[in-house]
Parts: C-alpha cells; sequence; structure tokens
C-alpha cells in the first residue's frame, strides 16, 4: 500500500485487475485512460450492472469500503493498517464506524486466551 497527499492506494492483484481501465495519477482522482475525470453516475450504473450479472443485490458504491473495512478487522488485521488503508485521520475514527466487529473479536481474544491458559 502506499499514501501520498492522503490517498490511499492498494495494489492487489483482484483490484489491478478489476481497475485495469482506469488511470491513477498521484494526487488526482480516478480517471478514464485517456485521462478524464470518470463520471460517478457511470461508475454507479457500472456497478449496479456486475452486481446484476452476478445475481448480487444492489448496493451503494461506497458500501464496497465498509465491507472491506470490516472484512480486515473480522481477518484481524491491525486496526492502524485498516485506518491508513481507508485514509482516516486518526484511529478513533476507524474503531469508532467499525465497533460492531469488535464484540466478535474480543470473544475470539478471550477463547485464545483461554487456550493459552489451560495449556499451562
Amino acid at each position: 500500500m502506499a499514501q501520498r497527499g492522503g490517498t490511499a492506494t492498494v495494489g492487489t492483484p483482484r483490484v489491478v485487475a478489476c481497475l485495469r481501465g482506469l488511470k491513477y495519477t498521484p494526487g488526482s482522482q480516478a480517471s478514464k485512460r485517456i485521462g478524464s475525470p470518470l463520471d460517478g453516475g457511470n461508475v454507479t450504473k457500472g456497478f449496479q450492472r456486475l452486481l446484476g450479472r452476478a445475481g448480487l443485490p444492489h448496493q451503494r458504491f461506497h458500501d464496497l469500503r465498509h465491507a472491506a473495512a470490516t472484512l480486515m478487522l473480522a481477518q484481524g488485521v491491525a486496526p492502524r493498517t485498516i485506518m491508513e488503508t481507508l485514509g482516516h485521520s486518526q484511529i478513533s475514527t476507524t474503531l469508532d464506524l467499525y465497533a460492531h466487529v469488535v464484540p466478535s473479536l474480543q470473544r475470539d481474544a478471550a477463547d485464545l486466551m483461554d487456550a493459552v491458559l489451560a495449556a499451562r
């Protein structure tokens, strides 16, 4: 992951494959291959078409951000890393927004501690 001027980029192979038609210029918004900015309405329409083809329900494009953060937290990614990926300026913002994931993580942590202590 690279972070420049408040913009975080994550270059996983699947993300790169999905965004192959986009051009990224540091410090700017995503743009088409020809360099002009993407139209938000067209991005939304394209996303909805992809959801329909996959047989998935309607959701906002922005919901992908929340889904990614929730999945990262549930998979044990450090909150600091999630904060940086999302571009939050403070860890409290990230933890406040995704606190709903924390109770299950607390149960997992308690179970791990129980296993460690039972082994002694």
